[in-house]
């Protein structure tokens, strides 16, 4: 180790990424895996560190809906709808006043009846 207290990684600790083929990478792959004769097939999945179920949706989308299908996919949420924003929005203002609503209701109740004791307690004569 240097003098320097610097730290080296150990490569079999180092943490992998998800690898992503190009649609032109997948085309390539696809034809080189179907040059290959019968019983090197195998160790050539083994060697690019591929399966075949990928070759084989791979395969099955460029057959269904063209090359267009093999470009990788944009990851992530998708973006939401402004209508559908405003909807949750308007869900949560009416949720707010209705338990306004409600609070005022209650509080309209207790005046009436403190409103009705107060006038009890003036009406009866004092003891």
């Amino acid at each position: 180790m240097s003098q320097d207290n610097e730290v080296e990684t150990e490569p079999t600790l180092e943490r992998r990424t998800r690898r992503r083929f190009s649609g032109t990478e997948k085309q390539r792959l696809l034809a080189e895996m179907d040059a290959l004769p019968r019983g090197e097939k195998g160790a050539w999945l083994r060697r690019n560190g591929l399966y075949a179920a990928q070759l084989a949706n791979w395969r099955k989308a460029l057959h269904e809906t063209g090359t267009q299908s093999l470009e990788p996919k944009t990851g992530g949420r998708k973006p939401a709808d402004p209508r559908e924003r405003e909807i949750e929005r308007l869900k949560r203002d009416k949720a707010r006043l209705e338990q306004r609503l409600e609070t005022a209701e209650d509080l309209i109740e207790l005046q009436k009846k403190l409103s009705g004791l107060l006038e009890k307690a003036r009406n009866e004569p004092p003891q």
